[in-house]
């Protein structure tokens, strides 16, 4: 936790700008060969798929000068609290974009319902088919070949299953709290009389877990304490493990909501590719003209609900909501465990994996500011605090 540095850039913020730049090339590329191929081979229905092409390659360029304005400006004394929320700043930007496109489609759609237009099937299926082919690569290439959720998750996250090998038996250990109450749930072969669970938390308070079977695994009897970090030892006999628990801020906290919509852009074009490539083929094979306009409708249905989503979360960080109400407890919990007690809390994001606080605390003791700084330097998400300390 550093008080002094201001630069709140995401992890890997270089590396996604390289991303972002790399598939604006390859979206420029081919704009730029379905429009000179639909001009040359008389094809308008190329040329409109290329003009389509520029929408996206604008919403990717959006997102690239964003990275690189924010990396540039990282340092300038000029913004009080750092580059970090311009990406998402452009998310948000973005995403009105985003809705006005399903719009749009939904708008073409209707008048297509009214009023049917002959296709061209043999040119329009081999250029939507083209599209889903450079989508799917964009989608690759911005995620760097991993796996990004759309989605909107809910809690607080930690490393909760590990296995472990003891007395010649492999042990799953795991927190369980979906919607009950957290305990430990172990899976394993030994019986539950013969094995020792304790917890030893980092500042070395220790407590033992007896366990009951629970139908295929066994499970603590006593509720787990928050936090959740902390090793637990688990012994049977002469022999013993361990494995170590971390929680971890909630997602949303080190979401890189610029990098998202960029990805959605391009999964959203995807998806209205595929539902296209469907509509013109059930409309060819059945003569079913109506299929290609449905298939337009739903496309827009689609992109419109992640435009919201992009929409929701991007203005809770521009808006300043708090974004963790868990980690805000677990701060409270921290700081009035010695009978301290806060008298203000303010918690918001500063940008990806990056938070600030601002606590006014009313103690008895002789403490100062930097005191409440040390017992916060675990929570690795805090990169800006504030103490304020009143004597009562």
């Amino acid at each position: 936790m550093d008080s002094h540095s201001h630069v709140f850039l995401g992890e890997g913020h270089e590396h996604a700008e390289k991303r972002t730049w790399w598939v604006i090339w390859l979206c420029g590329a081919m704009m730029v060969l379905e429009i000179v191929g639909g001009l040359l081979f008389g094809s308008i229905a190329l040329v409109a798929d290329g003009l389509h092409m520029t929408t996206h390659a604008g919403a990717l360029l959006l997102a690239a000068l964003a990275y690189r304005y924010a990396r540039r400006h990282a340092t300038d004394p000029g913004f009080t609290f750092g580059t970090g929320k311009l990406g998402d700043l452009a998310g948000f930007t973005s995403a009105i974009v985003l809705a006005m496109i399903s719009l749009l489609i939904a708008w073409e759609a209707i008048g297509r319902l009214l009023a049917p237009t002959p296709i061209l099937f043999d040119q329009a299926i081999p250029i939507a088919a083209l599209g889903l082919v450079v989508n799917i690569t964009s989608a690759w290439l911005l995620s760097g070949g991993e796996h990004h959720h759309h989605g909107h998750g809910h809690g607080h996250a930690h490393d909760d299953r590990h296995s472990v090998d003891l007395a010649g038996d492999r042990l799953t250990v795991e927190i369980h709290e979906d919607g009950v109450p957290p305990r430990f749930r172990i899976v394993t072969a030994l019986p539950p009389g013969t094995l020792s669970v304790e917890t030893i938390r980092p500042d070395g308070t220790r407590q033992i877990f007896p366990m009951i079977e629970a139908g295929g695994f066994l499970e603590s009897v006593d509720e787990i304490p928050e936090p959740h970090e902390f090793a637990v030892s688990l012994c049977h006999g002469a022999t013993s493990a361990s494995v170590r628990f971390q929680e971890h801020a909630h997602a949303s906290t080190h979401r890189d909501n610029n990098m998202r919509a960029a990805v959605v852009h391009v999964i959203a074009d995807a998806a209205v590719s595929v539902l296209v490539i469907v509509g013109l083929l059930l409309a060819r094979s059945f003569g079913w003209l109506w299929m290609d306009p449905v298939a337009g409708l739903v496309g827009s249905v689609v992109i419109a609900s992640w435009a919201y989503g992009l929409v929701r979360d991007t203005a809770r960080v521009l808006m300043d909501m708090n974004p963790d109400a868990h980690l805000t407890e677990r701060l409270r919990q921290e700081i009035e465990a010695d009978g301290d007690r806060v008298t203000d809390l303010h918690l918001w994001r500063l940008g990806p994996g990056h938070l600030a606080a601002v606590l006014s605390v009313a103690t008895r003791q002789a403490l100062q500011p930097h005191d409440y700084h040390r017992r916060l330097r675990r929570f690795s998400t805090l990169s800006h605090v504030t103490v304020e300390v009143h004597l009562q």
